[in-house]
């Protein structure tokens, strides 16, 4: 196995994969066979993609980041790519994102972009209907996919690059640290069901229902929130959100940290949180992001 698995300085639940250019550099040829056009018109060449990113580092990386991502200790991963050099672009970033999802799981239809994927800025200047670009304004800790009606088991967001940033760390937080989990997972309106919508930029017509807190197989609690979406019926459910809001914004078990530019973090959906810091107002401030959300295979 060509690649070590670490343990993340801010975390011991967060495991650290680094590529070496050299790996970097067996996986030029066989990214040439696929544009970025081909891979989102041709859903077969993704897996073949995976395949390649697979054999580079001797069949071992997908069935690692499974097991990390399936582990209620760990569950989230951070690949760092040693990408100082041009050659490894922001196609290159695509492909290599691909090829990672592809060998967790099956990525779903993002409604946003029309694609599998989708890539977004956070900038200076924001018209958006979404927190996810306002950048001087904290986005607070949530899931992904809380108003679709697909299962939403993973998430991978990939940094393409960023100029004029200060500040706008990432923000994670294990469900199993947090100190109000029995409190507010056991309370019964958790359990009930809630409207999720979505503002338009979303291009989702529709409306789920579901709880905040589930059980997984274990009988552990899992979680599906973001503060946006929901949309309570009544003062119960009004002030329920309320309380979890805060007391999710008020841990003091955050794990805080810069991700690096061509980095991807990994994460299960069900049992972590993740966010984002304010940046420091720059009129240049610029950070592009790449998202990818999906299921595991069966």
């Amino acid at each position: 196995m060509s690649f070590k698995i670490e343990n993340h300085q801010k975390s011991k639940r967060v495991r650290v994969i680094k590529f070496e250019e050299s790996d970097l550099d067996r996986l030029i040829f066989p990214f040439k066979k696929h544009t970025t056009l081909s891979l989102e018109y041709k859903p077969f060449s993704r897996f073949s993609l995976a395949k390649s990113v697979d054999e580079v580092f001797e069949g071992k990386l997908g069935e690692s980041l499974v097991k990390i991502l399936n582990d209620r200790e760990t569950g989230t991963v951070i690949v760092e790519p040693e990408i100082n050099n041009k050659k490894f672009d922001k196609d290159f970033l695509v492909k290599l994102s691909t090829g990672l999802a592809y060998l967790i799981g099956n990525p779903n239809f993002d409604s946003m972009t029309g694609k599998y994927y989708a890539r977004f800025h956070v900038k200076h200047q924001d018209s958006s209907d979404s927190y996810l670009r306002k950048a001087y304004t904290n986005l607070d800790l949530h899931t992904d996919g809380t108003y679709v009606k697909e299962k939403t088991d993973w998430l991978i967001m990939t940094k393409m690059e960023e100029q004029g940033v200060e500040n706008g760390e990432s923000v994670i937080l294990h469900l199993d640290d947090w100190e109000h989990l029995d409190e507010l997972s056991n309370n019964p309106v958790g359990q009930q069901d809630f409207i999720w919508g979505s503002p338009k930029s979303k291009n989702i017509e529709y409306k789920v229902q579901h709880p905040v807190f589930k059980k997984d197989k274990d009988g552990k609690p899992t979680i599906s929130y973001i503060d946006q979406f929901p949309e309570p019926k009544n003062m119960e459910q009004g002030l329920f959100l309320q309380r979890l809001s805060d007391c999710l914004e008020e841990s003091k078990n955050k794990v805080e940290f810069p991700l690096p530019t061509g980095s991807t973090i990994l994460s299960n959906n069900y049992f972590w949180l993740h966010g984002r810091k304010p940046f420091k107002e720059n009129i240049n401030l610029r950070r592009e992001l790449l998202r990818i959300r999906g299921t595991f295979f069966n």
